[in-house]
């Protein structure tokens, strides 16, 4: 089942940044890799730190606190490949300009605060 919501206008997320909406309760970060939108959760699965705010570059974006980087495409930790941690991603479609992301196809993490996983 898909449950398709209106998050943002592309013109609201400039190319190369991330920014935070509230969809359903859920703090969901998008970001503008290069035309290309991506959703992830926004709290960071380490120690909650917005995603939004973090640095992206090839397709990840590090945690601006503790510069764990997350893959935008899958949410994997890439600093530990084998880790199980990662962090929840969503479907997302751009009609016209509207972004739009399915909120039923996120898959949940676990929280750690273990740096010990790295």
């Amino acid at each position: 089942m898909s449950s398709w919501q209106t998050i943002a206008k592309t013109s609201d997320v400039p190319p190369g940044q991330g920014r935070t909406f509230s969809v359903d309760g859920k703090l969901i970060a998008l970001f503008n890799v290069d035309g290309e939108f991506r959703a992830i959760n926004d709290l960071c699965p380490h120690m909650g730190a917005s995603l939004s705010e973090g640095y992206v570059e090839k397709g990840a974006v590090m945690c601006p606190w503790h510069a764990w980087r997350f893959c935008l495409k899958d949410g994997s930790w890439l600093d530990a490949p084998k880790s199980k941690v990662r962090t929840e991603t969503f479907d997302v479609r751009v009609e016209g300009d509207t972004v739009l992301i399915d909120v039923d196809s996120g898959d949940m993490f676990e929280p750690t605060s273990d740096p010990s996983e790295k």
